[in-house]
């Protein structure tokens, strides 16, 4: 069993950043690929971006690579998302997510992850 719990969301003027956190505890944080997802008021959950197990390979959504960084620090079991150059079409509940076994590729399909954590509000004002 993993759990994940997201913090640093908040409310943010258009143009700034945010650093979210996804602390992991439970079964070995270092061996699962990991992503975040986010999901807008009326709108179905998206992809926002993945990485390895070991950190080396990420993968970002179209409508924030350049933008937002998605990293991890093992040895803290943590993942983190760092966010700039927000825009208020960056408002949303943001999740992360692990998968369920070990060593598996990260992806940016919803259904191939098993853990989920309860999500962090991100709102972007204009």
């Amino acid at each position: 069993q993993v759990r994940l719990v997201e913090s640093g969301g908040g409310l943010v003027q258009a143009g700034g950043s945010l650093r979210l956190s996804c602390a992991a505890s439970g079964r070995t944080f270092s061996s699962l690929a990991m992503g975040w997802f986010r999901q807008a008021p009326g709108k179905e959950r998206e992809f926002v971006a993945t990485i390895s197990w070991s950190g080396s390979t990420t993968y970002y959504a179209d409508s924030v690579k350049g933008r937002f960084t998605i990293s991890r620090d093992n040895a803290k079991n943590t993942m983190y998302l760092q966010m700039n150059s927000l825009s208020p079409e960056d408002t949303a509940v943001y999740y992360c997510a692990a998968r369920r076994d070990y060593y598996t590729h990260p992806t940016q399909w919803e259904d191939e992850y098993y853990y989920w954590g309860q999500g962090t509000q991100v709102t972007v004002s204009s």
